[in-house]
């Protein structure tokens, strides 16, 4: 690989991105097929949503330095997720011919992870943009949690995938605990 081709490759990673639906816009639906614990898996969001709050996060690509460490923290968090009343599902554009391994390896069969296809990159608004400000064809690294209404609680974007763990459970614990139930 070129020198140029790691600083491009770098640039796009630490550029920002924004996710464009705030709390109390309405999550787009979409069923989407992916793989949980190394088998393939259909994933519907109105399905999981009959279930409780869900936490729905996109990362850039399968098999990537940041993309494995928030898998792994995910699934060590998915028992403080259904204590919480939460589902999990993992989103990428990247790598998804990978989606299989990536389930059972780095998300350890606890969650499911799918294909984001073109519809459910731009109703998310989460394609995430090269140097030169095109789609790249991954994913940014962008949370929601969303209320079993259907309704955005949480929207949080950041390349950096140390927050999202604990900023999406702390999101679902307020919603549980609170007054009016959005």
């Amino acid at each position: 690989m070129r020198p140029y081709a790691f600083a491009a490759i770098a640039l796009t990673l630490s550029l920002p991105a924004s996710a464009a639906l705030a709390p109390g816009v309405k999550a787009p639906d979409f069923t989407a097929n992916g793989a949980m614990a190394g088998k393939p898996f259909q994933v519907k969001l109105s399905n999981a949503l009959k279930k409780g709050p869900v936490v729905l996060y996109f990362f850039p690509a399968a098999f990537t330095g940041g993309c494995n460490i928030e898998a792994q923290a995910f699934a060590k968090a998915i028992p403080d997720f259904k204590a919480a009343g939460a589902t999990v599902i993992g989103m990428t554009a990247g790598n998804v011919d990978k989606l299989v391994a990536f389930s059972s390896e780095h998300c350890a069969g606890q969650f499911p992870v799918a294909v984001a296809d073109a519809a459910i990159v731009k109703g998310y608004d989460v394609a995430l943009p090269n140097a030169g400000g095109r789609t790249a064809g991954w994913t940014s690294r962008t949370s929601y949690v969303i209320a079993p209404n259907g309704k955005i609680l949480l929207a949080h974007t950041d390349m950096n995938p140390n927050d999202h763990i604990q900023m999406t459970l702390q999101a679902v614990r307020d919603y549980k605990k609170g007054p009016a139930r959005r």
